[in-house]
């Protein structure tokens, strides 16, 4: 069993001195706001009530049934809300995880639409799309609720940014949540605040943020609840260093640890924590020793040695309530009368808060679907205004020398399009640049940024734009990941260059949140985000197995993700620009082996449908009629492939609808079914494995949805499931290529299947 810390305010005061550089008197100030204000005490005491009563109240509601689903509960550590509704403004942007009802409720979020959602009823945070793990309030600054653990904290320091990215722009909210040309206020201190177990501090993730919050001074407050358990585990059976409010010493990030016994100390220590960060001077860390009474979730089986025992021994002897309440009658400050009414008045909020929900309406099942993409499919992202304030934004923060170079760079690609001669990567780059400038919430993250990564992508980006919305990142696409998605939150545009695509498997998780986003919070956040990268597999192309997974496939499965591929310079451009304007994710894959090889014209200034597929060769009406065509569906390398072999194809007496599939999701079935129609065979040649692959996916809905249209099975050829090896002679037993093509035309076309 671990035992109490038993700090008294000396203990606190000694480290706000040492550590933060407060003065003695400075400090006495933060403690005589708490233990000098009645009023301000009594905020406390109703806090932890409510914080206490509330969850109770779930465990009551959870055991009748009513709320599913997993569910964390917070009692015991109740002195963390209390400090959020006492030193937390409206306005600072909060990031929790999965335990995080009375986060939520202390940070101004509606517990009768808390107590909702836990109900999944339509009234609730998130209209009953989220639940337990996932409580988001756009008007509070809530922004979750986030079920994987640590998750959050590469979107805080995202959130984090946003706020400075606001201050640099010179723009700020307006009431609908949009970005206006109004500059924040002069004394604006809003910060981001994140919250994470002690357990959850161990991840990787939080050395990437400490990183990330001194790199650029971000106002980024990191709360530790350590109750000293991984779950059920005692922390210090898996981690060497319980003392997370240290792990910022070399970061230059300081940390406060506390007592979450004493609800008043940690009021005070945590304000004078808050109000460094935001005073300017950087990120910071509180440690909140506590104790959880409960199991993990009400399912939790508790089998971790001494969890039973501590948690009723906790109950007894560490119970923040108990001791406010012990010590603030003690000294006479409230009699006991006072405290049962103030209990009173705040469980008659968590009655009516269960009643609301009891008696709200189940969301309508058409909901989910809606909650699918922010974006229809089928949206003209050609008519989508640019913010008004675009060129006043860019007058104030591009030079007139910084301008004049950029606008020479575009110029000269727009020449090299007119021409005929620009690659895929200078494409993407045009049209980045177009964007960032069309509208100056477009950001954009990379490695190797400043050199314009391997491909060009993102040249110029940082110099013209500044490190503020154009970031050269550490080598962790999650983390960058994960920042964009904390700026999607918040009213920008992040685009995210992966060097090469599969190093995006560093971000699954993150990935994974972003498509979910829009639907999780009731469609209140918009999640634009565009990641694009060089990948896929060609014939040949000598990288070995781990440049070589597609990648594509596996984000396939991710819902609420726009997947699309181009092989060429047009493609690549017009597709980059729609998801840039897009409200939500979308992922486009680039074909590693002809970023600079694929040269070709563009269609300046215009937008391309991230829904449709393109009929790039048309089988001749002769070898329709004659029943020798064949339809061909491919993307990236496979394009290339296909067209080599259409001439030696047609030589045979045979030919092709080639089809590049330039959007994997949501798959253009139309443009598939009207070829289908005239030739009534199909053979896929695929950059994914036989199992899971995108082919696989594409051949069942054929089969599903265009079975009657079929006279011959599908012809899949895909990637063997074997690892890509680098050896030619071995990778021709795993990776399809344009004879693969031109022997499965002849083979459906002889009815040889």
């Amino acid at each position: 069993m671990r035992p109490p810390i038993d700090y008294q305010w000396e203990d606190v005061s000694e480290q706000l001195v040492n550590v933060f550089g407060y003065s003695q008197a400075e400090v006495d100030l933060y403690a005589g706001q708490v233990d000098n204000s009645k009023e301000t005490l009594m905020q406390i005491y109703k806090a932890l009530q409510l914080a206490r009563g509330f969850e109770n109240a779930c465990n009551q509601q959870y055991m009748q049934g009513k709320i599913r689903g997993f569910m964390h509960l917070d009692n015991g550590q109740e002195s963390i809300p209390a400090m959020v509704d006492y030193a937390i403004k409206n306005g600072d942007k909060k990031y929790s995880y999965y335990r995080e009802h009375t986060h939520a409720i202390a940070s101004g979020v509606d517990a009768g639409e808390v107590m909702a959602e836990l109900f999944m009823k339509e009234t609730g945070t998130c209209k009953g799309a989220g639940g337990s793990m996932h409580i988001f309030d756009k008007s509070a600054y809530f922004q979750g609720g986030w079920a994987l653990v640590s998750e959050q904290l590469p979107y805080a320091a995202g959130a984090a940014k946003s706020i400075l990215q606001d201050r640099e722009l010179g723009i700020s909210d307006n009431e609908d949540f949009q970005k206006q040309d109004v500059a924040p206020p002069a004394d604006d201190d809003r910060i981001s605040v994140v919250f994470v177990g002690e357990g959850g501090a161990q991840n990787g993730r939080m050395a990437e943020l400490l990183n990330s919050a001194a790199k650029d001074n971000l106002p980024l407050l990191i709360i530790v609840i350590d109750n000293g358990r991984a779950i059920n585990t005692f922390t210090g059976d898996i981690a060497t260093n319980g003392k997370v409010y240290q792990q910022g010493m070399h970061y230059g990030v300081p940390g406060l640890h506390v007592d979450g016994h004493d609800a008043a100390d940690v009021a005070k220590g945590g304000k004078a924590v808050v109000d460094y960060v935001r005073s300017g001077k950087g990120s910071a860390i509180l440690q909140v020793h506590t104790y959880r009474f409960n199991g993990h979730s009400p399912a939790d089986p508790e089998h971790e040695r001494g969890r039973k025992d501590e948690k009723a021994w906790a109950r007894a002897d560490q119970d923040p309530i108990r001791k406010f309440e012990d010590k603030f009658t003690a000294n006479g400050v409230f009699t006991e009368d006072e405290l049962k009414a103030a209990k009173k008045e705040v469980l008659a909020e968590v009655k009516a808060a269960v009643k609301f929900a009891d008696e709200s309406p189940m969301p309508p099942v058409e909901l989910a679907k809606e909650l699918e993409y922010p974006d229809a499919p089928d949206t003209d992202y050609n008519l989508k205004p640019a913010p008004a304030f675009a060129d006043a934004v860019n007058a104030r923060t591009i030079s007139p020398e910084q301008m004049d170079t950029i606008t020479a760079h575009i110029d000269s690609l727009r020449e090299k399009a007119k021409a005929g001669d620009i690659s895929i990567g200078d494409a993407i780059n045009l049209a980045i640049h177009e964007e960032m400038l069309r509208d100056p919430t477009t950001t954009i993250h990379a490695e190797d940024l400043q050199a314009g990564s391997s491909y060009d992508i993102p040249k110029l980006t940082q110099q013209t734009y500044g490190q503020i919305r154009a970031a050269d990142e550490i080598i962790d696409e999650g983390h960058f990941i994960g920042k964009a998605l904390g700026e999607g939150m918040n009213g920008y545009r992040p685009i995210v260059e992966l060097m090469n695509t599969n190093f995006g498997i560093y971000g699954m998780a993150e990935l994974s949140s972003a498509g979910n986003t829009y639907a999780t919070t009731g469609g209140q956040f918009d999640m634009p985000m565009t990641i694009v990268g060089a990948g896929g597999t060609a014939p040949n192309q000598a990288l070995g197995a781990e440049h070589s997974q597609p990648f594509h496939a596996y984000v396939m499965g991710i819902p609420g993700l726009k997947i699309c591929t181009a092989s060429s310079p047009d493609a690549a451009y017009g597709i980059t620009k729609s998801m840039i304007r897009d409200n939500g994710p979308c992922f486009l894959f680039a074909p590693v082996k002809m970023m600079k090889e694929s040269k070709g014209t563009l269609d300046l200034d215009k937008c391309a449908p991230l829904n449709k597929a393109a009929l790039l060769h048309e089988a001749s009406s002769e070898s329709v009629a004659a029943g020798n065509a064949v339809t061909v569906l491919t993307y990236l390398h496979g394009v290339k492939e296909a067209q080599l072999v259409t001439d030696e194809i047609m030589e045979e007496g045979f030919d092709i609808d080639l089809i590049e599939l330039r959007s994997l999701k949501p798959l253009d079935m139309e443009t598939i079914s009207k070829s289908l129609e005239r030739t009534h065979k199909v053979v896929i040649l695929d950059e994914s494995t036989q199992s899971g692959g995108v082919g696989a996916t594409i051949s069942a809905r054929i089969s599903e949805e265009l079975f009657d249209l079929l006279d011959a099975p599908v012809k899949r050829l895909c990637m063997d499931d074997a690892p890509v090896p680098y050896a030619s002679t071995m990778e021709l037993a795993v990776v399809k290529r344009g004879s693969d093509v031109v022997q499965g035309v002849f083979d459906l076309a002889t009815g040889q299947f």
